[in-house]
């Protein structure tokens, strides 16, 4: 596990050196590309019998690390945590109604019009897949990444309302994502549909139980930081209150990641405001940044690496492709008509809908799900198009996503 764990920095960190001193991308997208690009040259290189072991090795190493695990057991509590950290509760509860909406009602219809949307598409490209094979794969790929985001809006100047928004709804619908995800593969491996009340239960569990706990969690742990005032401890607390509490939470079998989120609210908000100096508030802002940044560097390297495990043929590759437009345009569908049509209630700038639209990212969530299904030809089709879709949405729409916001604020100073 050491050895594993050290291989991935040091690559991380020399891509990462790498992304800054020569390609001067965003450091995740940048190390994401460089890695992909080193796996696809070892590739053509074994194809032309000239890697002298380099493919096996790499594909031994990739093989050693349990993505989906990695991810949904260990950095997906720290990631969400961490970018829940620096949301105003304040501004956010201005729209919570608006982002309830997105990420509740939003990812649900997402995963129906790509699950039904596949189901008819795929027999056009060559491939066969079952209809709730179709709906998992609406499931895992409809929550949108928070981290991958937040930073390109920021950096981009976007209106605060609207960064507001997208980053409410990206930090929530993955839990929500992750309780579909669940009910569905439920579905598909006892071979029969839970009744309207066992699904209902199953939301409210997991859904509320992990709104709940995250509640708890959070004042218990803003009562700690409250009592003492070393920054040291303070750090050390809320490193333990997310490693701790997510691992309970899934021991309670309740969401996690809604926990970790709801948990990051309270110690950001009120933690902040009531239970910190400023000496142990720089320092846990500086923790944060610093983890969040190293967290994300690594797992987009091993997104960039996961290519070498993906059997591509031509139909899936041309599936891939059919992939993406079947999930823009459920993303435009379910998000971007209702904030464009219903603009008195979303209170957003105009063109915002675009925004939203373009900038629902997929990142590691996905693979991490689609890596987590049983072994056979359906997890592969879907691991296929997962994998194509969340490169597409990471090299396209993130290194695109700055120039949308970009216009969108300038048409809307210009019709002012």
């Amino acid at each position: 596990m050491l050895d594993i764990a050290a291989t991935c920095l040091v690559i991380t960190a020399l891509l990462a050196y790498l992304n800054h001193r020569f390609i001067r991308l965003p450091t995740t997208i940048g190390v994401m590309v460089i890695a992909l690009v080193l796996s696809l040259g070892i590739v053509m290189l074994d194809a032309l019998g000239l890697d002298h072991g380099l493919r096996q090795y790499e594909e031994s190493f990739v093989r050693s690390i349990d993505f989906s695990d990695v991810l949904m057991q260990g950095m997906l509590s720290l990631l969400l945590f961490a970018g829940a950290l620096h949301v105003d509760i304040s501004e956010l509860k201005a729209y919570r109604w608006q982002v309830g909406v997105l990420a509740l009602v939003g990812t649900l219809a997402s995963t129906l019009v790509v699950g039904f949307g596949m189901y008819f598409v795929l027999p056009w490209v060559g491939i066969k897949l079952p209809l709730l094979q179709c709906l998992l794969f609406g499931a895992l790929i409809s929550p949108t990444d928070p981290i991958a985001v937040m930073g390109i809006l920021k950096s981009a100047g976007a209106p605060k309302n609207l960064e507001l928004v997208v980053a409410g709804e990206s930090l929530f619908n993955d839990g929500i994502g992750v309780v579909i995800f669940v009910l569905i593969l439920g579905m598909v491996t006892s071979g029969s549909a839970p009744t309207a009340g066992v699904a209902f239960e199953l939301l409210a569990r997991e859904a509320g139980g992990g709104v709940v706990f995250g509640l708890v969690l959070g004042y218990i742990t803003y009562r700690m930081l409250k009592s003492v005032d070393q920054y040291q401890v303070e750090v050390l607390l809320t490193l333990a209150a997310v490693l701790g509490g997510y691992a309970l939470a899934s021991h309670l079998h309740i969401s996690g990641p809604l926990a970790m989120v709801v948990t990051g609210l309270m110690i950001g908000n009120r933690g902040r405001a009531l239970a910190m100096s400023d000496t142990t508030r720089r320092y846990i802002d500086m923790f944060w940044e610093l983890l969040d940044e190293i967290l994300n560097a690594v797992l987009f390297v091993l997104i960039g690496m996961e290519v070498l495990l993906i059997a591509f043929t031509a139909p899936l590759l041309v599936g891939g492709v059919a992939a993406v437009a079947v999930t823009l345009l459920a993303r435009w569908l379910t998000v971007g008509v209702p904030v464009g049509a219903l603009g008195s209630f979303f209170r957003l700038p105009a063109g915002s809908s675009r925004v939203l639209t373009w900038g629902g990212l997929r990142g590691g969530i996905s693979v991490a799900l689609a890596l987590s299904l049983p072994a056979g030809q359906e997890r592969d089709t879907i691991l296929a198009l997962t994998y194509c879709t969340v490169v597409f949405s990471i090299l396209v729409q993130g290194l695109t996503i700055g120039r949308v916001i970009k216009q969108t604020i300038a048409t809307g100073s210009a019709g002012k």
